[in-house]
């Protein structure tokens, strides 16, 4: 190309990249990028993008008291379910990305691919599992447990309880009084947990097979076979209020009945499509996946250039839930 360029002062640019062989186009381009400085050429803003102000208002509203510890996809949850779009959940990782706002908050671990058990949900209490954390006590090496039972496919809490010890007398009352509470037949439900000494005693064994429970477990030290209960956990202990002890077993009950209320009833939970559990669970779903619909086809009618392609559409609860789901069916979800 630099040959060109002594050559075009005597010879037509035309004819002289038909000599060599060269583009026209490239020699042009190169031309147009030597009058502009380097660090004035900016690419141009594609036309579906926010406005200055816009992304502003987006910012403002991470910042609000209400949000300010709330993760992206629950703002966006939340304010579709107050009638409101203000733009896409990337979009708002992308704008708090620019104010340096986004980073990681805790340390993550990364585990080997195991072999797990295989159990399906396709609706609200047919799986459930549960399991036992600590909570710290007023000092050291005092601790409360907390028993929580899950259902998998809801998401929904459907038992709790904080006690002073683990034990499996407690386990079984706890067990029973929930399947009493969600009117659970025999044969119904298949309950899974991991290996602790609770979950594998003789007196939860023997109740779950007088109510005509399924029961399995995790395999040894394998804390993964038990996904939802460990994620839930997960989310109790990364609340921002999570304190770091409690002062009582009265404070870690109060806390406890808080955030359960929360966690069932406001929680947007992105294994559901940032539905709350409870709407999954008593089966309001399409009437809030419709009531957000309208929401997302009046902001697509004002602003289309700024959605790719088609217009966006909710996505529809998953039709089966899934504890380590066989080979082919994640080769069918990876064709989809």
């Amino acid at each position: 190309m630099d040959a060109v360029e002594t050559l075009t002062p005597d010879i037509s640019t035309k004819s002289a990249c038909k000599a060599f062989g060269i583009s026209r186009a490239g020699i042009y381009r190169r031309r147009a990028t030597r009058l502009v400085p380097k660090m004035q050429r900016k690419r141009p803003a594609p036309p579906r993008s926010l406005s200055e102000p816009e992304k502003q208002e987006v910012l403002d509203t991470l910042h609000t008291e209400r949000f300010q510890d709330k993760a992206p996809h629950e703002v966006y949850a939340t304010l579709l379910d107050e009638d409101c779009y203000l733009c896409s959940i990337r979009t708002m990782y992308r704008i708090l990305e620019q104010h340096h706002e986004v980073r990681e908050r805790r340390d993550q671990l990364r585990h080997p691919t195991y072999t797990k058990p295989e159990l399906l949900a396709t609706g609200p209490n047919q799986v459930w599992s549960w399991d036992i954390t600590k909570l710290l006590g007023p000092v050291k090496w005092s601790y409360f447990y907390l028993y929580v039972i899950l259902d998998i496919f809801s998401r929904y809490v459907v038992g709790w309880m904080v006690a002073p010890s683990e034990s499996a007398a407690l386990a079984g009352q706890l067990i029973g009084e929930t399947c009493a509470k969600q009117n659970i037949q025999k044969g119904q439900l298949t309950i899974h947990a991991d290996r602790g000494s609770s979950m594998k005693s003789k007196p939860v064994a023997f109740l779950m097979a007088d109510m005509g429970i399924t029961k399995t477990h995790s395999r040894p030290y394998t804390s993964d076979d038990n996904p939802f209960s460990e994620a839930q956990f997960k989310t109790l202990k990364y609340r921002p209020d999570f304190p770091d002890r409690f002062g009582s077993i009265e404070d870690a009950r109060a806390f406890c009945r808080a955030f359960f209320t929360w966690y069932n009833n406001e929680h947007k939970h992105t294994g559901i499509n940032l539905l709350p559990p409870t709407v999954v669970h008593h089966g309001k779903t399409e009437t809030v996946i419709t009531a957000r619909q309208v929401v997302l086809t009046r902001a697509y009618e004002l602003h289309p250039e700024r959605f790719v392609a088609k217009a966006p559409k909710h996505k529809q609860l998953p039709e089966a839930v899934w504890i380590n789901p066989p080979k082919t069916v994640e080769r069918e979800k990876s064709l989809l």
